[in-house]
């Protein structure tokens, strides 16, 4: 059997994790592995490596893929579905171990209806995908931010600044919440619930009566006034229809400042939360569900995905994982209580 892998969209940790085990098992079987690069990119366009253990046994505590990625979308090029189950037939893949979130995943289900055999892991840093407990790379990113956020504190702390973190979370506002609750932010907004900017404006006056001159706001880049869109850069969408979300945190430093006379800063953390070595969580998570997809396509299965229900991996189907997952209001109301 010859398995194919590829990683689409964004970076996160632990895709070379899941790499490494995916080749290790597979040899196991007696396999032939092949790497595609850049996503969905290398089977519009052939672009492929033969893989072995010995190219990857070393990979495991390193951040971003190997294989490379993009936010390539064979359906936004004429032809380019016919192309990928071409190639894929002339490469010889008997099957493919798609390694990506809501776009990539997506792809490679609609695929499966013209034929394509294939397993996929839930990669991404902002952990909306359904039927799993959590994604890889959550917790990486969920760990640099509480470790970036420490340092901004404590200058802000310094300076009696209100200081305002955008981090990434353009529809789900994951990362924001758990970051804002572990670093003890004070106002903490995510995608799911407007933004009232009277009531932060509240929370800040509030602090600074009863003395304290320094407050924290955590915010997803998704995040949106009540009765507006998100902040985006320009009017450029991605292949996948998705605009370039940024300017959140610039705007609410600024209403702050002009509301409140509170001195208040912005700190857009951006690409720095997704890049950089995995978390010893990621790390072995991405181990089992490296091992369990080339398991599952061992066994004939397709368009499922591995995921984590408890201590387990299991099987689920695509179509369901693809549906968003969000925030619960009550986690959410409980990052945004400690602003007192």
């Amino acid at each position: 059997m010859k398995i194919g892998i590829l990683s689409g969209g964004g970076d996160c940790g632990g895709i070379n994790a899941l790499i490494r085990a995916a080749v290790h098992q597979g040899e196991k079987y007696g396999y032939e592995m092949t790497g595609i690069r850049r996503g969905w990119a290398g089977l519009v366009e052939p672009d492929t490596v033969s893989l072995t253990y010995e190219d990857v046994e070393d990979i495991v505590s390193e951040g971003g893929t190997i294989l490379l990625t993009s936010r390539t979308n064979p359906y936004k090029k004429e032809g380019g579905p016919e192309l990928v189950m071409k190639n894929v037939k002339k490469l010889g893949l008997d099957a493919l171990l798609v390694i990506g979130g809501e776009d990539t995943q997506g792809v490679a289900h609609r695929l499966a209806s013209a034929g394509l055999k294939f397993v996929a892991a839930p990669k991404t840093m902002d952990n909306d995908l359904s039927e799993t407990d959590v994604t890889f790379g959550f917790d990486s990113a969920v760990n640099v931010a509480v470790e970036a956020i420490d340092r901004v504190r404590t200058t802000g702390e310094s300076h009696e600044r209100v200081m305002v973190v955008e981090v990434m979370g353009r529809d789900a506002g994951w990362v924001a919440v758990h970051a804002g609750i572990a670093c003890g932010a004070h106002v903490v907004l995510a995608p799911e619930e407007p933004v009232d900017l009277d009531e932060v404006c509240s929370v800040l006056e509030r602090r600074k009566r009863a003395g304290k001159k320094f407050s924290l706001i955590v915010a997803a880049e998704g995040a949106r006034l009540a009765n507006a869109s998100q902040s985006t850069v320009g009017q450029k969408l991605d292949q996948f229809g998705h605009p370039v979300l940024r300017g959140i945190g610039a705007l609410l430093a600024s209403e702050v400042t002009e509301r409140t006379g509170l001195e208040a800063r912005e700190v857009v953390l951006g690409h720095l939360v997704r890049g950089g070595p995995p978390s010893a969580f990621d790390r072995v998570y991405a181990t089992r569900l490296g091992a369990a997809a080339v398991d599952l396509i061992r066994e004939g299965k397709s368009d499922v995905m591995v995921a984590l229900h408890g201590d387990e991996v299991i099987q689920v189907p695509v179509e369901k994982a693809l549906k968003p997952r969000k925030v619960s209001l009550s986690l959410l109301k409980l990052a945004q209580s400690f602003g007192r």
